[in-house]
């Protein structure tokens, strides 16, 4: 089977833009942000983008959703009071390919576990509450096989259809990879099996 068998991937929602947000608690500051990013290297740019912009903070605390991924990073905080407490608003709100961060800057009066754990989902929560979510297209990776005659057509309709992450190889005959909208799949199937008369062949179950 080449390219291995369908996969579909279906994600909820991600952001647009960063959106940041700042809550004085107690003295400490709390300067968050939520943005998109695509996976885990990176969300470690961005925090490490962060202790650059930073220095003087005391934490630079993260959540992120990512890929199949999620990390909770507290920073020196107390166990489970910063990033934990971050990615459960992530995930409560359904959001995926999302990174938040907080940096802190600590004002000398400890706020104990419980008033850690309020200020780091209030501090996200905040940012999320400007932030303006857009839907991510559930996709589905598809290969097929073609005689060379046919390469030409396949590329025509793959770039109309905007597929996406294609991958050519070239043996005894042409065989392609690619991603496209789940709901977009069957139709496309049928179309290039009829403008090649039937002389493609799927390798894959869906």
């Amino acid at each position: 089977m080449i390219g291995g068998p369908v996969r579909e991937i279906s994600m909820p929602h991600s952001l647009s833009t960063p959106v940041h947000s700042e809550l004085l608690i107690r003295k400490s500051r709390f300067i968050a942000c939520v943005q998109p990013v695509a996976d885990r290297a990176a969300a470690q740019q961005v925090v490490a983008a962060l202790w650059r912009a930073h220095p003087d903070a005391s934490h630079v605390c993260w959540a992120l959703m990512a890929g199949g991924q999620s990390a909770a990073v507290d920073d020196g905080e107390p166990s489970g009071t910063a990033g934990r407490p971050m990615l459960e608003v992530l995930r409560h709100q359904d959001l995926e390919g999302v990174l938040a961060t907080v940096v802190r800057y600590y004002g000398g009066v400890k706020l104990g576990a419980g008033g850690l754990v309020r200020a780091y989902t209030d501090a996200v929560a905040q940012a999320l509450a400007g932030a303006e979510r857009v839907p991510i297209v559930a996709r589905r990776a598809v290969a097929c096989i073609v005689p060379y005659a046919l390469e030409g057509l396949l590329r025509r309709e793959l770039a109309q259809a905007g597929a996406e992450d294609i991958e050519v190889a070239h043996a005894a005959e042409v065989r392609f990879s690619f991603a496209l909208p789940a709901d977009a799949v069957v139709a496309f199937r049928s179309r290039v099996q009829d403008a090649a008369q039937g002389r493609v062949v799927w390798s894959d179950a869906g």
